[in-house]
């Protein structure tokens, strides 16, 4: 394991001090620098005008381009600054053109928010959406997904990391694939910034979606969108405004030529900067650095909770991440939600969406959701796990 400093990592987070928080899948606990950037801006828009701070603080907004760049090993004008890894991810999605006939492969373990997207995109056009099956650990299975190509795939989307299990999708490995086959690659990454390392060239997709909340630490209602520079032109987004877009004629527009075309003109401009000093601060601790301290607590988290009598841990895959999940017999998920929640414990209910329903038709129960992070304590690990144990 990395070393790193959780004396300063949690003097940095105010929130430690108030409650113990296994719920960074859901929303990660801000450094004080984030909020303070935020903050600060928010008072600089009252002071002067929301324009007019907007004017002033460009160098720290054009920051957060290069922030995003440097954390995901892209250039910056493959970056699009979004307000949320779904709206990020549908921009990407819905620019994509697709006819009767046309096939989409993705995981079993896709996000709900994207299947809703996926199935009205089948209704529009015609498109069939094929889910690959997982190997025997749990992941999306490589050799599944080489022999499901054919002539009329258009796309592979995949969830890197599930919000309902603690698995870490092989991505570069459908990467290799995606790449051999000449086959678009949307990369739902919205579990695994922050975390862990992600470099897009090394996975090998051409597009990928990440919010700002979860392990990022930066503020909600944030979010970007990487697209690969040579498909940027090929895409034609959505929606489209005037800073997404210039208008040449009274008849005509010319969309952008980077990533930006995927963005609107109005944004929470204070939450930009946050995301851009949140990814400096996560670039500061190091990914590594970051990745193995999660891989810690989570592990310690399954094999202490696996000594409880009744308690069932449901991750899989062979590769595992900082979300872990659980149920205990004879206490209902959500009751023992609460039961930690009153302890000051923060966790959250995971209920798998639809795509994660096994072959057989039997769905997966609600669990338990805890979701670690490298400011988190074994200290904090054994309060859980005992409040966990104990009615």
């Amino acid at each position: 394991m990395i070393d790193i400093d959780i004396a300063r990592a949690r003097a940095d987070t105010p929130g430690c001090a108030h409650v113990v928080h296994f719920n960074n899948a859901g929303a990660a606990l801000p450094p004080a620098q984030v909020t303070d950037a935020v903050i600060g801006h928010l008072r600089r828009e009252a002071t002067i005008g929301g324009y007019e701070a907007a004017a002033e603080a460009v160098p720290q907004i054009e920051h957060a381009y290069d922030a995003v760049a440097a954390l995901i090993g892209c250039a910056r004008d493959e970056v699009a600054l979004i307000e949320n890894a779904t709206r990020a991810w549908d921009m990407a999605f819905y620019a994509q053109t697709f006819t009767a006939g046309d096939r989409i492969l993705i995981g079993r373990c896709e996000y709900a928010s994207n299947i809703i997207a996926l199935l009205q995109m089948a209704r529009r056009t015609g498109v069939q959406i094929d889910i690959v099956p997982d190997d025997e650990h749990g992941q999306i299975s490589i050799p599944a997904l080489r022999r499901m190509i054919d002539a009329r795939v258009r796309l592979i989307a995949l969830t890197h990391v599930p919000s309902d299990n603690g698995l870490v999708n092989p991505a570069a490995a459908v990467g290799v694939i995606a790449r051999e086959y000449g086959v678009p690659y949307l990369l739902d990454a919205c579990q695994s910034i922050g975390q862990m390392p992600v470099d897009v060239d090394a996975i090998g997709c051409d597009m990928l979606s990440a919010t700002g909340r979860k392990f990022l630490r930066a503020p909600r209602g944030t979010g970007f969108l990487y697209v690969r520079r040579n498909l940027i032109k090929r895409l034609e987004p959505p929606l489209l405004d005037q800073h997404a877009a210039v208008l040449t004629a009274i008849d005509a527009f010319t969309i952008r030529p980077d990533a930006r075309r995927f963005e609107n003109w109005e944004s929470f401009v204070a939450g930009r900067i946050g995301l851009g000093v949140a990814a400096d601060y996560a670039l500061a601790w190091g990914l590594d650095a970051i990745g193995s301290r999660i891989a810690h607590l989570s592990g310690m988290l399954r094999d202490q909770l696996q000594t409880i009598p009744g308690v069932f841990v449901h991750d899989t895959g062979t590769v595992r991440s900082g979300i872990v999940t659980f149920t205990k017999k004879n206490e209902e998920t959500t009751a023992l939600n609460r039961r930690l929640r009153a302890r000051g414990i923060n966790t959250s209910v995971a209920a798998p969406a639809p795509a994660r329903i096994v072959p057989n038709g039997s769905p997966p129960p609600a669990m338990v959701r805890a979701s670690v992070h490298y400011y988190n304590t074994e200290a904090e690990v054994a309060q859980l796990c005992a409040a966990v144990e104990y009615d």
